[in-house]
């Protein structure tokens, strides 16, 4: 399908502001961090921005995601709450769990953000929960769950698809492929080449790419919904590659722990997500200038905001 020129130009400003909010985002969170405000483990995305993005995307306002602790790019690109994402990292009244969250367990049901765990693979199978109550409901509802490669050592990855594929049900797996478990790589974690072919013996859709460019991801993440309906309502599972720029947790480089090295890095930015669509975009320079104000003002926001009492910590928390 062609799209018109005009929709076409708003199409992209859609995808690199959604990306630029990220990294602008967690500029901020760079620039304040050392002030020891944000009493929070700050798991960075930069580098992966055009994966949220792009997914996001091609998501309706209805359909629902979920995360993992590196959260900072699903959240934002899903709900565009600026405001909410600083007040909560902040701790202060009014954030989004009232500080009780931090950077790890964002959501906001309302904009299908349905919630971010710092749990290796423990979103998954209560997002094939969610898939399965869409069905039931008939809502239309797609649900989508985000997870590194991690995620794919573990027995919830596997018995969650299995499922998800053996009930049909309406639900994108999207592996976020770092090749890393936060120092350990694929090569001596995996007993396979390529997670793809495994899940090719799956029924379900399943494609996979090393792509930085957003738009790319956008129309692939389109293609294979629309896949998804075609071919009898199975799921579907995307592999998309990227590099984590910083370390696995913290606002810094981690070359010096002699796990990977700095030329893959270099190498990885030539493609940075953000810079090489930079000109494809009309009208950037605005969208940087109003997304870098909104998220300057909501820092200073929450800055001024009082910090939750500390009654809240006992309220909506649920244990056995």
């Amino acid at each position: 399908m062609t799209i018109p020129l005009f929709n076409y130009d708003l199409l992209r400003q859609s995808l690199y502001r959604k990306m630029y909010l990220t990294r602008s985002a967690e500029n901020a969170i760079k620039k304040y961090y050392h002030e020891d405000e944000m009493k929070t483990p700050m798991h960075m995305s930069a580098g992966g921005e055009a994966i949220s993005a792009g997914v996001c995307q091609a998501l309706t306002n209805e359909d629902q995601v979920f995360g993992t602790y590196r959260s900072h790019a699903l959240y934002l690109a899903k709900t565009g709450d600026v405001e909410g994402f600083f007040t909560e990292l902040y701790g202060k009244d009014g954030g989004i769990a009232q500080g009780k969250a931090g950077s790890m367990h964002l959501s906001l049901p309302l904009k299908g953000h349905m919630l971010s765990s710092a749990i290796v693979a423990s979103s998954i199978p209560v997002a094939v929960g969610n898939a399965y109550a869409n069905k039931f409901l008939n809502n239309k509802k797609l649900t989508v769950v985000f997870f590194g490669d991690g995620a794919i050592d573990e027995g919830n990855f596997w018995e969650s698809i299995n499922m998800a594929c053996l009930w049909e049900l309406p639900i994108l797996f999207v592996c976020e492929y770092n090749g890393l478990a936060v120092h350990t790589t694929d090569k001596i974690r995996h007993g396979y080449e390529n997670i793809n072919d495994i899940i090719s013996k799956f029924n379900c859709v399943q494609v996979e790419s090393d792509s930085t460019n957003v738009e790319e991801i956008y129309y692939l993440t389109e293609d294979i919904i629309r896949k998804m309906n075609l071919w009898g309502n199975r799921p579907g599972f995307i592999k998309l590659k990227y590099y984590r720029y910083l370390e696995h947790v913290g606002i810094s480089e981690d070359f010096k722990d002699g796990y990977r090295e700095k030329e893959e890095f270099n190498k990885w930015y030539e493609r940075d997500p953000i810079n090489t669509f930079r000109d494809k975009v009309f009208k950037v320079a605005e969208i940087e200038q109003e997304v870098d104000t909104l998220v300057e003002q909501c820092v200073i926001n929450a800055k001024n905001m009082k910090l939750a009492p500390i009654e809240v910590a006992y309220k909506d928390v649920y244990s056995e």
